[in-house]
């Protein structure tokens, strides 16, 4: 397979299986990713997405069916596959001795390619990190950590990025931050695959969703097609109470109304 016209999808996969001894965790997995666009895999714990993201990235191979990635077969053409691809796993790749500038000029040498300090901060400032740009990655947030992680993995212009769960693990203020960079990339032209288990989170991100069960894609589709396959829902009137996640937001929000300056928000106590 090496078709890379535009109206080739980015990512298709055919009948994909693969078993673990006498697991079947595949059993004929099927759907396309259209070039510039984020599919969601959804899934509980394993269902095999982890599995499904191995296969398309080469790091292990199928038992059964096809797949290919940028127009490249993943069996027979696994160096033109990597060249198109970059993977972001569930703990960001980093090294916390290095600086997030060292960090990202070592992965730039490392792909030979010219003017590395270039390519660093520009991505730096990409990614709002040129001010912590000379600090060592070990004093980063959660999210500057997942943004750097993000940063390098997009070095080299990949067609197609892989994200692995990106924000298990980490706070809401933080996942918002990561929501905005993956949103990023898709409108400079990157297909995402993106795989997780937090349902808002392929809401928000997703063009496509695609529910992995019983070792089957077994929906996939947009949002509203998704919701159709339900019974019409029911018009009732009841008082929307603000979430947690709302008041956790509201509360450290960079405002300064979340500040703890003379704004203690003490509960449940009698002056």
């Amino acid at each position: 397979m090496t078709t890379t016209g535009a109206e080739a999808p980015a990512i298709r996969v055919r009948g994909l299986e693969r078993s673990y001894q006498k697991l079947e965790v595949l059993r004929g997995v099927d759907f396309d990713v259209a070039r510039g666009s984020i599919l969601a895999l959804l899934g509980s714990n394993g269902a095999g997405k982890t599995t499904v993201v191995n296969i398309l990235c080469t790091l292990l191979g199928a038992d059964a069916g096809t797949a290919s990635v940028n127009g490249f077969d993943v069996a027979t053409q696994a160096a033109d596959v990597r060249e198109s691809i970059s993977l972001t796993g569930q703990f960001a790749a980093v090294d916390d001795i290095l600086s997030g500038r060292e960090n990202l000029v070592l992965i730039a040498r490392l792909r030979h390619l010219k003017d590395p300090g270039t390519i660093a901060d520009d991505l730096l400032d990409r990614f709002s990190l040129t001010d912590a740009a000379p600090r060592k990655v070990s004093t980063y947030s959660g999210g500057m950590r997942r943004r750097l992680d993000i940063a390098m993995s997009l070095i080299g212009n990949p067609p197609v990025i892989f994200l692995d769960e990106p924000t298990a693990g980490l706070d809401p203020q933080t996942r918002l931050e990561v929501w905005r960079t993956v949103k990023e990339l898709t409108d400079r032209g990157t297909t995402v695959l993106l795989t997780t288990q937090y349902l808002d989170e392929a809401e928000q991100l997703a063009d496509r969703i695609a529910i992995l069960h019983g070792g089957r894609i077994i929906v996939n589709g947009t949002l509203s097609e998704l919701k159709a396959l339900l019974p019409p829902a029911k018009v009732e009137y009841v008082e929307k109470q603000p979430t947690l996640e709302d008041v956790f937001l509201a509360v450290v929000s960079d405002d300064g109304k979340g500040s703890d300056a003379g704004n203690d928000r003490s509960l449940g106590t009698d002056e």
